[in-house]
Order: structure tokens, then C-alpha cells, then sequence
């Protein structure tokens, strides 16, 4: 006896019935309603939304959408640093700081005079800190290169901007683990570059290499993996494409008065 198999074909709002024994397609129209609730639609949060509880500092707020920098950083990546990991330095350091008498330092003055035994302190107002400098150096209009004083500095202390560029991100990429790499001004007015580990910065006590950071980089893997997975180089590569020299060239210029 022969058997007859019957495949039931759904697509939208119409039944296709075959039939392998006589081989006819049938068309059947049904009524599929209609979803009692509209759909949500999801829309990409604005950094402007996001706000640091009341305290010591607040937010640097970014002056471009998340999406601005891509694809060198893309959204998702630039959203998750900034309303997460960022704001929860911020949050922390705030709670840390409700006992700080005088509340009219800095946080570079915080910083300089650092207990390194206060690990969540020193963790999170590094956190703060070397964030709001990483942020406040981004920008969707970068340009190429520096110029002015920073630039003839940079000829000065490393021939030219490319062996610049070269030393940078070699020590970026060399970092080990967790840190930052930063192109500071010593005591002596003068260029280096140098790297810390986790939220540690040239400003805190003890570090190899102290001096006033004017442009720094995340290293951290949360800073760049969704993109570039382990290939940290190429995100180094990117992020020359989104440095604002202008700013850069400000806190070089207020560096050196100091």
C-alpha cells in the first residue's frame, strides 16, 4: 500500500498544502491576526543620558554619540566604557571620597598625595581619572597630526611624529595585561612616554616614570575586544584615528606652565 505524505508550507499569511500523490498545490488563505501590543522599537542610548550620583566629580560628558568613532570604535564598545565602566568608577570614587574634608582638591591633587595601601581608592579614582582623560581626548574630527608647540616638542624628544607614533604603540601593545600607555610631561618639562598597570597613572606616587599625562590609552581588554578581539595592535592603529590634538595640544600647553 502506498503511503501519502503531506508537507504543510507556512509563509505569512497564506497555507501552501502538496500532496506528493497528485501532486497539486493547494492554496489555502487564512487569517493570522495581527500582534495585540506594537513592538517596541530599540533606539541606541545618548551619553547625555547618563549621570554619576551626586559627589566629588561628575561625568565628562561625551560631546559626540557613541557611534561617532566608528568604525575605528564602534557603538556598542564606546556605550559599554563609558555608561558602565566609567560611570562605575565615578559612582565608587564619590562614595570613597564622602569622608574627604576638603573638598576643594583636585583630582590630580588626590592623586599625588595617594595612599597606594588604599587599593579600592587608588583603583577607583584611577579609574576615574584615567578614563575622564581618555574621553576627553576622543574626537570624530581628529586630525592626523599634531602642531605648534606639542608638535616641535615631539621632533625634539623623538625625531619625528611617525617614531612618535612607533613608540607609542609599542609600548600600548607591550603592556601586559591590564594598564594604560601615556605620553606625559616630567618635572623637567620634558616628553615620555611610559605604561601603568590596571588604574594606576604617572600622577600617583611611586610610579616609574612620573609626570602630567596629556594623552593616554586604554589598554584594557573591555576597551576594544568586541571589535578586535586579541589583536590589540590594530586597535592602537585605530585609536590614532580619533585623537584630538587640539585637545592634547591644551594640556600639553597648561603642562609646561606648570
Amino acid at each position: 500500500m502506498k503511503k501519502t505524505f503531506t508537507y504543510l508550507l507556512v509563509c505569512t499569511t497564506q497555507l501552501f498544502i502538496f500532496s506528493c500523490k497528485d501532486k497539486k498545490l493547494t492554496e489555502v488563505t487564512v487569517e493570522v491576526p495581527l500582534p495585540e501590543n506594537q513592538e517596541k522599537v530599540i533606539t541606541q542610548s545618548s551619553p547625555k543620558d547618563v549621570k554619576a550620583t551626586e559627589g566629588y566629580f561628575q561625568l565628562y560628558t561625551l560631546p559626540f554619540e557613541y557611534n561617532a568613532l566608528a568604525p575605528h570604535i564602534d557603538s556598542q564598545t564606546m556605550e559599554n566604557h563609558y555608561s558602565k565602566h566609567y560611570l562605575t568608577y565615578t559612582n565608587n570614587t564619590n562614595k570613597l571620597l564622602d569622608d574627604v574634608e576638603d573638598k576643594s582638591l583636585s583630582v590630580e591633587d588626590l592623586l599625588k598625595k595617594l595612599d597606594l595601601t588604599n587599593i579600592d581608592l587608588r583603583n577607583n579614582l584611577g579609574g576615574y581619572y584615567n578614563h575622564t582623560l581618555f574621553f576627553e581626548i576622543l574626537s570624530p574630527k581628529a586630525s592626523e597630526k599634531p602642531t605648534d608647540t606639542l608638535m616641535g616638542a615631539i621632533h625634539a624628544t623623538f625625531g619625528d611624529f611617525d617614531n612618535f607614533k612607533k613608540e607609542f604603540s609599542t609600548a600600548a601593545e607591550k603592556q601586559f595585561g591590564s594598564g594604560w600607555a601615556w605620553l606625559v610631561v616630567d618635572k623637567a618639562g620634558k616628553l615620555q612616554i611610559t605604561t601603568s598597570q590596571n588604574q594606576d597613572n604617572p600622577l600617583m606616587p611611586k610610579q616609574p616614570i612620573q609626570g602630567t599625562p596629556i594623552l593616554c590609552i586604554d589598554v584594557w581588554e573591555h576597551a576594544y575586544y568586541l571589535s578586535y578581539q586579541y589583536k590589540r595592535r590594530k586597535y592602537i592603529d585605530a585609536f590614532f584615528n580619533c585623537i584630538d590634538w587640539k585637545k592634547v595640544q591644551e594640556k600639553y600647553e597648561n603642562a609646561i606652565k606648570k
